[in-house]
């Protein structure tokens, strides 16, 4: 009789259901209050079903669905698995994958916490271990803490599913080859318009003659480098920097200006263009990219906000040369319809990312890259997506250089716009500028908000505040009267402070004792800045501003950035 051997059984844990929600992804870590190293990936609003989509794979709705909360995260997730991997291979990071509060945004959530090692040995967090909480609303965010700032790690984590619950195939990647035909054929999908160049030849020309020339960016978090690691070299705007340099002779007389803002719309670009493009009239921009195509869906005016940044940039002394980049989201979302009529209307270069990229993801025979490939999480690149970015500018750059140039360049700036250009003029008005213009009685607003949206410059990794000179109230410390101010103007933006803490208060705004609207930080619930519009008339009138804080003991600190004021 022939002797049976018993196998060992098999690990269950080992075969469980599983898809990735981020796979060997690159981070850089920042400097955090300790001087230890920091990486934030935010989960919230949509972006870890996103990432499950195009990273794990998932198409199951109801899977996905589960995603949305922290209840229906528990049922589906048995286990989070997560590896880092650095170049040295004894160190030890942290992992925190932390729950957003209903109540307590930031503090009311349960943690699922890591330690582990560098050399990407997976580690197992089992969601039966956690000390769940009754403000436990939504999946937030994820942080991985490092022993010291600027240091480069690669993050992998997934989900391992319940009994029950069936997961997807994972997607195999080929390498991207930026050299091929192929990817030189994507680039060139991308030109929406080459348009008068002259302007462009002038720039590369005065360059070459070895006079000083500054090529400048302003948009929103993809030209701030959200996604790219490190946020500073990574970027699209330093490598069409580098691109355009090298087609410009090389020399360090070719200067680098970098002023994107994570989350917000030309509405805010065209207020804060002064102090963060112009730098208060130090420098005088000789080639401007705009990117606001993603972030546009905030700008109240639908389009004038941009025509008038647009106009603004123009109209300067340094006829600057003017491209506009249109940026897309993973869901193939973007403004480009809008806002390329803009480009039209004054023959401008225009890229578009998402006619060079969003084609061939569907093309299964003939596909370059996977959107895990080109999207960092479900809004911003990768190294790779901002490599693509940067060229599609170059591929511009190359093209005006290469083809005949025009005699000369005339925006018909006295024709009708395309959509508007009311606020070609705005002007930032704030505790330090332009305070002759306006006449304000500040009530509670004594205080100065320290606690800003704050951005990497140009290719700084040390971050700025946006708008410091600002008017804050605190109603716990301070006088409970309302904010006032005299002003003519015949168009009048607020800007206020967004806020996910607890005792972020709301607020009304009146116009000549009129109520306008009201002011709510918790809409957006992020450190962020918030234009609004208060005042949109024809003609220039005098008028009455009162900004009040409702009364609460709890919510009891509101911030006022400046105002965008048109005369």
């Amino acid at each position: 009789m022939e002797m049976q051997i018993a196998k060992a059984p098999t690990d269950p844990e080992k075969n469980r259901p599983f898809f990735y929600i981020i796979k060997d992804k690159e981070l850089f870590t920042q400097s955090d209050e300790e001087g230890k190293g920091v990486s934030f990936l935010y989960q919230s609003d949509g972006r870890l079903i996103s990432s499950a989509t195009f990273t794990g794979n998932v198409t199951d709705e109801h899977i996905l669905k589960l995603m949305e909360t922290v209840d229906g995260f528990k049922k589906l997730v048995h286990s989070v698995g997560v590896s880092v991997e650095m170049e040295d291979k004894d160190k030890q990071a942290e992992f925190v994958f932390q729950m957003y509060g209903k109540k307590d945004l930031y503090g009311g959530g349960a943690n699922l916490i890591a330690n582990v090692n560098t050399n990407s040995k997976e580690e197992r967090i089992y969601l039966s271990d956690i000390d769940w909480t009754e403000d436990d609303d939504v999946p937030g965010q994820i942080r991985v803490h490092t022993d010291a700032p600027e240091e480069k790690a690669f993050l992998s984590v997934r989900f391992f599913l319940n009994d029950g619950f069936e997961a997807p195939p994972q997607l195999e990647e080929k390498p991207v080859d930026t050299a091929s035909p192929e990817y030189k054929e994507m680039i060139d999908r991308s030109l929406v318009n080459l348009g008068n160049t002259k302007r462009l030849v002038d720039v590369v020309n005065k360059a070459k003659a070895g006079e000083d020339v500054n090529i400048c960016y302003i948009g929103g978090s993809i030209t701030q480098g959200a996604g790219a690691t490190p946020i500073n070299t990574e970027c699209y705007a330093y490598k069409s920097f580098l691109g355009f340099k090298k087609l410009m002779g090389g020399g360090d007389n070719i200067h680098f200006v970098k002023a994107g803002v994570g989350g917000t719309p030309s509405e805010l670009g065209m207020i804060r263009f002064d102090r963060d493009v112009l730098r208060d009239g130090t420098v005088e921009p000789d080639l401007l990219v705009v990117e606001f195509a993603v972030n546009d869906e905030g700008d109240e005016t639908k389009g004038n906000c941009f025509e008038s940044l647009v106009r603004r940039a123009l109209k300067l002394p340094s006829q600057p040369a003017v491209m506009l980049m249109f940026s897309v989201f993973s869901d193939d979302y973007n403004l480009q319809d809008r806002l390329s009529p803009v480009g039209f209307r004054y023959d401008l270069p225009m890229a578009s990312v998402k006619d060079a990229v969003v084609p061939q993801f569907y093309d299964r025979d003939k596909r370059l890259l996977t959107k895990h490939q080109y999207f960092y999480d479900m809004f911003h690149p990768t190294n790779l997506g901002h490599t693509i970015m940067a060229d599609c500018l170059i591929n511009i750059m190359e093209k005006a250089i290469s083809g005949e140039t025009p005699d000369s360049y005339d925006p018909r700036m006295d024709e009708a716009p395309a959509i508007g250009n009311t606020f070609d003029d705005v002007i930032l008005v704030d505790k330090k500028d332009n305070t002759g213009l306006v006449s304000v009685q500040p009530g509670g607003f004594v205080y100065t908000d320290e606690v800003l949206q704050s951005v990497e410059m140009d290719l700084d990794l040390n971050l700025t505040g946006e708008f410091p000179y600002n008017w804050m109230y605190d109603g716990a410390k301070g006088s409970s009267d309302p904010f006032e101010m005299d002003v003519e103007c015949k168009a009048l933006v607020i800007v206020m402070k967004d806020s996910g803490e607890v005792d972020a208060a709301t607020a009304k705004v009146y116009v000549d004792d009129k109520f306008v609207r009201d002011l709510d930080p918790y809409v957006n619930r992020w450190c962020h800045c918030n234009p609004l519009i208060i005042i949109d008339e024809n003609v220039t009138a005098k008028h009455h501003v009162r900004v009040e804080v409702d009364k609460d003991d709890i919510r009891n600190k509101f911030t006022i950035l400046g105002f965008g004021l048109v005369k």
